[in-house]
């Protein structure tokens, strides 16, 4: 009986993307690139400010990815417009759903992964290319999840990576060596169940001793970057790399002046931790990019893998490059990370905790990688959503403001301002339930009415 229901759920919810396409959600993913100076606007790109992008963005995008100003701007528009979609899919499609990707130059094609064929005309009325593979995303994150379970036991270091490649539809070990891989798949039980091995001399490594945006000192010594600023009620602090410095330790600022407290740190697992500044400080959206000059955050949408994104860091400046995958887990000498986004970005020790951001959105802060910004590299990022939420911080960004009273005495979760969102989740504002399109934290004028690009009501 409850199968059966949820069968009708998504038939319904199925049915009801062919009117989407009518009602605001334009095929922007596959218009070609506008004339000077930008894209169109489209209520996703409006929403996580892709249609008014720093010129300190273009301008890296433009170096790091090989693209013109324009095709830069008609990328960050395109990937904007393709997470809302994946978003409205990977809710119809429920349990079949596989993952979505973004390809080529300018983010143009979107594609989206099912297990079942009678799903191929939903996709295609988004404007996807659609994907039939054998393996569901919530399988395959269950296997990692028995990988992760198994490196607990272990501490192998010539197995340092592994993680969920959605594109290619597998669960991936790399490892330095074949041995060392097929140990922690044998311990994980997982012999004949698909895992693939890639097998490279890289072993990441954390990126201490730097800045990344503006320079922050740790009990006098050690250096560190800040990565975004955040509030926790009228505390004002910002969020860094957790294996920078533990609870209780005491920064100074890059002019070595008395700056703040950690109140919060978590390493290994996670690379998270948070700062509270005194009264001399002040929070603000900014992230340092090319030369200095600032450009501001307005929110931390979760980019799609295939997204480009950008880094800065003291010691290597301000670089772009593209995600590769979400929640991998990195084997350092120190211990064990879990949930990291991998990206073709490239770093050098003295970029750890800097900011990674996908246009105007927060994605994460660096925590570690191989190789370097003259050969090219591997970094990783811990992502912000989790440090926001497993530490009740609220994102400072250009747009935030006092958010509407959650309503209450309703079935679905009450929305409210500052909590962060995972994809799929069903909230209430006024009576009316909406489900989450992409993981977020919500800004006061992110109301789910409001902003069909990160809520779909149902």
């Amino acid at each position: 009986m409850v199968g059966r229901h949820v069968a009708s759920r998504r038939r319904t919810a199925l049915a009801a993307l062919g009117t989407l396409v009518l009602t605001g959600l334009p095929a922007a993913a596959m218009a070609a690139p506008p004339p000077a100076p930008g894209p169109p606007s489209s209520t996703a790109a409006r929403t996580l400010g892709a249609d008014r992008p720093s010129d300190e963005v273009l301008r890296a995008m433009e170096r790091d990815l090989g693209l013109t100003k324009s095709q830069a701007a008609t990328r960050l528009v395109n990937e904007a417009e393709a997470g809302a979609r994946a978003g409205r899919l990977r809710n119809a499609l429920g349990a079949h759903f596989a993952g979505a990707w973004v390809h080529g130059s300018t983010s143009a094609e979107l594609t989206v992964a099912t297990t079942d064929a009678a799903d191929l005309p939903a996709i295609r009325s988004q404007g996807a290319k659609p994907a039939v593979v054998k393996t569901s995303l919530s399988t395959l994150e269950a296997v990692k999840e028995k990988l992760d379970a198994a490196a607990k036991r272990s501490r192998d270091l010539d197995a340092p990576i592994w993680y969920v490649d959605v594109p290619e539809n597998r669960v991936v070990v790399q490892a330095t060596k074949q041995s060392a891989a097929t140990d922690l798949v044998e311990a994980a039980g997982l012999q004949d169940k698909g895992v693939a091995v890639h097998v490279s001399p890289d072993r990441p490594r954390l990126t201490e001793d730097i800045v990344g945006g503006d320079a922050y000192y740790i009990n006098g010594n050690t250096r560190c970057s800040i990565g975004f600023s955040v509030t926790k009620g009228t505390q004002q602090g910002f969020a860094s790399a957790g294996h920078c410095g533990k609870a209780g330790a005491t920064t100074t600022g890059f002019n070595m002046a008395a700056q703040g407290t950690f109140q919060a740190s978590t390493f290994p697992g996670k690379d998270m931790s948070w700062v509270a500044v005194d009264g001399d400080w002040t929070a603000t959206a900014d992230v340092k990019g090319e030369g200095g000059k600032r450009t501001q955050v307005g929110g931390s949408v979760q980019a799609l893998v295939g997204a480009s994104v950008c880094r800065s860091g003291s010691t290597s400046g301000w670089h772009c490059g593209t995600i590769q995958q979400h929640n991998a887990s990195v084997r350092y000498a120190e211990g064990t990370v879990n949930g990291l986004t991998q990206t073709t970005v490239c770093s050098e020790p003295g970029d750890s905790g800097g900011p990674f951001i996908s246009g105007a959105q927060a994605q994460g802060v660096t925590s570690g990688g191989s190789g370097d910004c003259t050969s090219g590299g591997t970094t990783f990022y811990q992502p912000v959503n989790p440090i926001l939420s497993d530490f009740g911080l609220t994102l400072k960004t250009a747009t935030t403001q006092a958010g509407p009273a959650a309503s209450q005495g309703e079935t679905a979760i009450p929305w409210s301002a500052g909590k962060v969102y995972e994809a799929g989740t069903t909230v209430s504002v006024a009576g009316v339930r909406y489900q989450c399109l992409q993981t977020h934290q919500a800004q006061g004028v992110w109301s789910p009415e409001d902003t069909p690009a990160l809520w779909q009501r149902v």
